[in-house]
């Protein structure tokens, strides 16, 4: 099993495949999804290293999917390169410059896709985290309101699952940086 995921979700099967032909041969899961819905899906269940998201999809749109990725402090920090043959259709959504993802035009060569990857990575990067939701203060004693304790040590041990989770995210990003540099030597 290849240990970086990379998924591209265009309803164009040429695209996806290109996409494909293009990356570096090696260490990669490339995974493809055909519309907005499926490709949402596939980034819940897969976690990608790396998204490549066209603007324009059946089911739901690629702007659905961004606003859906960008809702979830999961999935934000995942790199993502947005598609477009249209490049107005995405700046009259999301205006220039594009702080923390990519864009690329298609058609596209090798060397822009190489680019768009590396400029999504940096944004990934530049990308604050989200700030944590603290838990309310313990009530005072004898109020009879708040989180008993139980409550508060799963939403501790959430917490604790999920700051894991984004070390994870944050080693894996590391190798898919240090795998591009070494191909683009």
């Amino acid at each position: 099993m290849a240990a970086h995921k990379i998924l591209v979700i265009d309803d164009s099967r040429v695209i996806r495949a290109r996409v494909q032909e293009m990356l570096p041969k090696g260490n990669f899961d490339v995974l493809e999804a055909k519309d907005g819905v499926e490709g949402l899906n596939l980034i819940r269940q897969e976690h990608p290293n790396l998204i490549m998201l066209d603007f324009l999809l059946p089911r739901m749109s690629g702007w659905e999917v961004f606003q859906q990725i960008q809702e979830d402090a999961t999935l934000q920090s995942i790199p993502l390169v947005v598609m477009s043959g249209r490049k107005e259709e995405v700046t009259e959504k999301l205006p220039e410059p594009f702080e923390y993802f990519a864009f690329i035009e298609k058609p596209f060569e090798k060397d822009e896709l190489m680019s768009a990857i590396k400029d999504a990575m940096a944004g990934a990067r530049r990308r604050p985290h989200m700030a944590m939701v603290r838990p309310p203060a313990a009530p005072e004693a004898g109020s009879g309101s708040g989180a008993s304790s139980e409550d508060m040590a799963a939403l501790k041990a959430k917490v604790d699952h999920l700051e894991a989770e984004v070390t994870k995210l944050k080693h894996q990003l590391g190798q898919v940086l240090q795998f591009i540099r070494q191909k683009m030597q």
